[in-house]
């Protein structure tokens, strides 16, 4: 579904020096597969997200999805590819002067949708997430909550194959966190769309994910599996990460 071959990608500082987010790094995640990306902070792991869809262009190497090779695609056919990205953000990025059904309408509009298809998807969207009642209602009336999940909604409205979650749970409290997770959880499960969520939380991980990709520095120290809410970590920094949680 989703392959990384030898992907790499460095930065440049203030100071003119480069550092490395990501060291060269080959991954495979499966079809309607969630899957983790953990670390600690500095690990490379949004930047590891983000070179997925290609809002950052990987220095070296390849990105496939579905046999697809993004990397090779000029801007205007990765803006069609996009199209079946969703992406979930920290800071929930909705437009504050749309309404909940005009933010999940937002990105069918930039697809050109027509209005019945829009107006029905949206609804279909606001059921899944449980925000139908809240449809008219403006991103400053909602809490935390209730706005991520307006931004899985909207991830999820035009179809995706992939979706991406950057953080999505690091501004909520507990049990609204357990609200998105399962709200991600039956999106998996009933559309088999393909989750890669990027998390320092372990308790994310072990709720939500069937394997996770543990960095450090820039580097995939190893894929584990999770199995019964256990991630089984062998390296040592994964050990270590498990201690610390």
């Amino acid at each position: 579904m989703i392959t990384l071959e030898q992907v790499s990608k460095k930065f440049q500082t203030r100071d003119k020096k480069w550092f490395t987010a990501v060291e060269p790094t080959s991954l495979t995640i499966e079809q309607g597969e969630i899957f983790g990306l953990m670390g600690y902070s500095g690990a490379g792991k949004s930047t590891l997200l983000r070179l997925i869809n290609v809002l950052e262009r990987p220095d070296s190497g390849s990105v496939l999805i579905n046999g697809q090779n993004l990397t090779a695609m000029s801007e205007a056919q990765l803006r069609q590819a996009r199209q079946k990205i969703g992406m979930v953000f920290q800071q929930f990025n909705l437009l504050s002067n749309r309404t909940v059904a005009q933010n999940v309408a937002f990105p069918l509009e930039i697809a050109g949708w027509d209005k019945a298809k829009i107006d029905a998807r949206v609804a279909e969207c606001l059921e899944i997430v449980d925000l139908t009642e809240r449809a008219n209602h403006y991103p400053a009336q909602l809490s935390g909550g209730q706005k991520q999940r307006v931004g899985i909604a909207r991830a999820l409205a035009p179809n995706p194959q992939v979706i991406l979650a950057d953080e999505p749970t690091s501004a909520l409290d507990p049990i609204t966190t357990r609200s998105v997770l399962s709200c991600l959880k039956e999106i998996n499960e009933r559309f088999k769309v393909t989750i890669v969520i990027v998390t320092h939380e372990m308790s994310v991980i072990r709720k939500l994910c069937h394997r996770t990709a543990l960095l450090h520095q820039g580097k995939l120290l190893e894929v584990a599996d999770v199995k019964n809410g256990v991630i089984l970590a062998q390296s040592e920094i994964g050990q270590e990460l498990l201690r610390d949680d």
